[in-house]
């Protein structure tokens, strides 16, 4: 990364690391959209099985995952502030730190998966293919953590590319081993829906890989003594990555929690429901990851800028991101008004499973402005390493004012499981308020010269 003078030369630094992230976000996500809909044409209760394991799995990973994101700003800074020599001690501190994360999710894991769903109402084929999928992805959590610290420290000092053309490696590895391990194909039994956990954790082991190699061998990263040598465990170097990472994390599993803790309570619903929800929710979180790329792209260029006290510049990124963010996003849901019957048709073929996806859908277009804004100006506040007060706002209001309000728009009215989903864009839109007010704070103290250093 460089210094920018001018607004063209922003925009064209932007894109350099905007695009590379897109595009991996995406990838990463249609591996979550090719297990959904190869399962759930395997069958119905195989698509509604995932849709529950996923919604256990999803916001400890996320969560958990997210504490490892915190090496972006970290790195970042570094970079920004010519401190390079602090940057391979930090990564190497985080990727053992990932370690002791992913060792304690498979112990506790391996415990309470069979008494958490016990204690749901579900079919028993639902609940058994929710189970096998849970402990096949068990095999890739210390993986799939130590890569999120590869990614990161990666991402932090401007590489996107490299990231993205490891996704794109092992995207197509992903579908094929999905549809071996799914359908049963050369010589392999048809595990059905639990079959995707297992092809999911065998890419995070291949992705894992190839990132350490990049990092092994790549001369830039030579040059900053990436993973050159094993360290003794620093508590010191842990304390700063927890600092900055659990925050994250917190914001980061409330938000996804909601939405896991909507489609766990849709339980109580029939099969048809919960795995038109899950179709449709899969396919708005496919959407979100435009405001997502934003939001670390902005993590990057903002924590570049901060670390080189250059503050005008930090502000000039944020309002390109956020403005991108919400014109494309406003794209998105015109398109996804008109076009949703089709993408319902992707996921299941039953009539009954197609129509309520397709009015699902059409509550998932409000998500996509509270999006644009919020996710963006997360970016940004992690960029400058502002990221208590985020997690804060994210649980007011998801877990205080939106999952409330959907219960009781769910139970006590006739809305049924659509008033789960105007609780969500309540808290969404809460959240994107509370977050840009922030913002302002962050923003009027570091022209005042009074920012804080973190």
């Amino acid at each position: 990364m460089n210094q920018t003078h001018t607004w063209k030369q922003k925009v064209k630094m932007m894109f350099h690391i905007l695009l590379p992230i897109f595009i991996t976000q995406v990838a990463m996500q249609f591996m979550v959209f090719f297990d959904t809909v190869m399962s759930g044409n395997f069958n119905k209760e195989n698509l509604a099985g995932v849709a529950i394991g996923a919604s256990l799995w999803t916001p400890i990973y996320t969560g958990v995952s997210g504490i490892f994101l915190g090496v972006t700003p970290i790195v970042a800074q570094a970079l920004g502030a010519r401190k390079k020599e602090r940057i391979a001690s930090s990564v190497i501190q985080a990727a053992y730190l990932a370690i002791v994360f992913g060792l304690v999710l498979i112990v506790v894991g391996g415990f309470a998966i069979e008494p958490i769903l016990h204690a749901m109402s579900l079919e028993a084929e639902v609940a058994k293919v929710a189970a096998n999928y849970l402990h096949f992805l068990g095999i890739g959590v210390i993986p799939v953590l130590i890569y999120t610290v590869m990614r990161a420290s990666i991402d932090g000092l401007g590489q996107t590319r490299v990231t993205m053309f490891i996704t794109l490696l092992s995207f197509p590895i992903n579908v094929l081993l999905n549809y071996v391990f799914i359908f049963g194909k050369f010589g392999f039994p048809s595990l059905g829906g639990a079959g995707s956990g297992l092809a999911t954790s065998i890419t995070y082991i291949i992705i894992m890989s190839v990132a350490i190699w990049f990092m092994k061998r790549n001369d830039g990263m030579k040059e900053l003594r990436m993973l050159s040598a094993w360290e003794k465990i620093s508590f010191k170097k842990w304390k700063e990555v927890l600092k900055i990472g659990t925050p994250i994390g917190l914001s980061i599993f409330f938000e996804v929690s909601i939405f896991a803790m909507v489609t766990l309570l849709m339980s109580n619903y029939d099969t048809v429901t919960i795995a038109s929800h899950q179709a449709a929710m899969n396919f708005a979180s496919l959407l979100y990851m435009l405001p997502l790329s934003v939001a670390m792209s902005l993590t990057i260029l903002i924590g570049f800028e901060v670390g080189a006290k250059r503050y005008k510049d930090a502000r000039q990124y944020a309002r390109l991101g956020i403005g991108f963010a919400i014109g494309m996003s406003s794209l998105c849901a015109i398109l996804l008004f008109f076009l949703s019957s089709d993408v319902a048709a992707l996921y299941n073929p039953e009539p009954s499973v197609r129509e309520l996806t397709q009015s699902f859908l059409f509550y998932a277009i409000f998500f996509q402005l509270s999006d644009a804004i919020a996710a963006p100006i997360q970016g940004t506040l992690r960029g400058y390493k502002d990221v208590n007060i985020v997690f804060i706002i994210a649980f007011l209001s998801y877990w205080v004012i939106g999952l409330p309000s959907g219960y009781a728009l769910a139970a006590f009215t006739s809305l049924d499981a659509y008033g789960y989903w105007i609780g969500l864009i309540v808290g969404l839109a809460i959240g994107a308020v509370g977050l840009f007010s922030r913002l302002a704070v962050i923003e009027r103290r570091a022209k005042r010269g009074i920012l804080a250093d973190k």
